[in-house]
């Protein structure tokens, strides 16, 4: 008789795993709580009267000419700054395919396949809008992207807290989604290939790799190096994220004997405050900035182009991740977790419809010569990622005293010896030390009761 195959599905974390989630997720909301005040500001300023000098400065160009790299402040955003958010991007899924939810391919097909799903809908979404009302097929991938850090920071400014497994499943599903992401900027938005600069960041990504097989360390070396495979990945024509992503990629992620974090972990650490509380909300500052008035807001919902990206965000992303998921769970017969339900999926699913950073960036991209459009589609990544946020705060509300329950039945550690108590259930050693802080307080109850009466007896008598 074969063994069962029924799994479950957004059940209780491994205990370094869940640690390791709550370090990074703790960074990116605060990350993401910066990210809205760098767009709100950049609202702001580009709708103020000052926005002449909004545009003054995104259009300020500084940079070596002679290396290809006299670009915009705007353009340094985007391909510089955001290339540091792709590498951590890339140790993120170096990680998650070697030690974390994707390195065991049955527990992978879940996520990915919602992650897949959550992006191929989103298109659908926007080809079909554009079918219909005949406008531009180029935009297709801009309602495809998830953002993390915005979505954790609507987290934090609602007050819901997740619990552990929901937000490992956020985070995988952004993971995924950023690889497909980098995949579809790699594939379709290269044009004009300068071999010889290709060939010399190829040659600089493989002493990269050598270097870290090597064991060499020091800032000093890979910084440097960083920097001239990012020039020369610039200027071959395919964009300068990608080499952030392939450094991320050849990072080692295991850890050896004597190690207690590897080395990918370890600059991670150090990288992604840089990233989620600079890089990203630089980004956001000069990419964030358009026009917004009642006749912007019109357009957004009556143009084929911003209504397919609204529509893509707000309802391809929750529709393709949910159904993804359920139609995934069904067919392997993964179990869901009984203290969750299939709407705590759905909430999340729209949480995920939050595309803020790299839709900006695919936006820009896809419509690069049109500078009109560039900024209608920005406005309707900020109204649909807005809308999503919306949606999801109402939805994760409606369970709001659930979650808490939860989180708190996993932080809960009554023996205080630093691990929490519901992953010391199978250990005897808890138990002892747990019977004996009870013993120690019914000890106190009885001396408590003792005097009580006492004190009852000596106040009844009569004077």
């Amino acid at each position: 008789m074969s063994a069962p195959t029924d799994r479950k599905f957004l059940g209780r974390l491994s205990l370094p795993e869940r640690r390791y989630i709550a370090d990074a997720l703790r960074t990116e909301t605060v990350g993401g709580v910066l990210l809205l005040l760098a767009a709100v500001v950049a609202l702001v300023w580009a709708n103020s009267p000052l926005s002449a000098s909004y545009e003054s400065v995104s259009d300020f160009h500084i940079g070596p000419a002679a290396l290809g790299l006299d670009l915009s402040v705007q353009h340094w955003a985007a391909d510089g700054l955001l290339a540091v958010f792709f590498f951590v991007a890339g140790i993120e899924l170096k990680r998650e395919l070697v030690a974390g939810e994707l390195r065991d391919p049955r527990a992978a097909a879940l996520p990915v396949v919602a992650a897949l799903c959550g992006m191929a809908a989103p298109a659908l979404v926007y080809a079909l809008v554009n079918a219909i009302g005949d406008g531009s097929m180029d935009g297709w991938a801009v309602p495809t992207a998830t953002d993390i850090a915005f979505a954790l920071a609507v987290l934090a400014v609602i007050g819901t807290s997740l619990p552990s497994a929901l937000r490992a499943f956020l985070l995988t599903l952004a993971v995924v989604d950023d690889l497909f992401a980098i995949l579809i900027i790699a594939i379709f938005f290269t044009s004009d290939l300068d071999f010889a600069a290709l060939g010399g960041a190829v040659a600089g990504l493989v002493v990269f790799w050598l270097l870290l097989r090597k064991g060499v360390r020091g800032w000093y070396v890979y910084v440097p190096l960083a920097l001239v495979v990012w020039g020369l990945m610039y200027n071959s024509g395919v964009h300068a994220t990608i080499a952030g992503v392939a450094m991320g990629l050849m990072l080692r992620c295991t850890t050896r004997e004597g190690e207690e974090h590897s080395p990918g972990e370890r600059i991670e650490h150090l990288v992604r405050p840089v990233s989620a509380g600079l890089a990203v909300p630089l980004f956001a500052l000069f990419s964030a900035g358009v026009s917004v008035s009642g006749g912007a807001i019109r357009d957004v919902f009556t143009q084929p182009v911003t209504l397919g990206v609204v529509l893509g965000l707000v309802v391809g992303k929750a529709i393709g991740i949910f159904g993804g998921t359920w139609l995934t769970a069904r067919f392997t017969r993964a179990e869901l977790n009984p203290d969750l339900s299939w709407p705590d999926v759905f909430a999340v699913a729209s949480l995920a419809g939050i595309g803020f950073t790299v839709s900006l960036l695919i936006g820009e991209l896809a419509f690069a010569g049109d500078a009109v459009l560039t900024d209608e589609v920005k406005a309707a990544v900020l109204t649909g990622s807005l809308i999503a946020a919306v949606i999801a705060s109402i939805l994760l509300k409606l369970r709001v005293r659930k979650y808490q329950a939860l989180c708190a039945d996993e932080e809960r550690d009554d023996d205080h010896d630093g691990i929490p108590d519901i992953y010391e259930q199978d250990n005897p050693e808890y138990h002892l030390r747990m019977a004996e802080i009870y013993e120690k307080k019914a000890a106190e109850h009885r001396e408590r009761a003792q005097l009580a009466g006492a004190s009852r007896d000596g106040t009844d008598r009569p004077a």
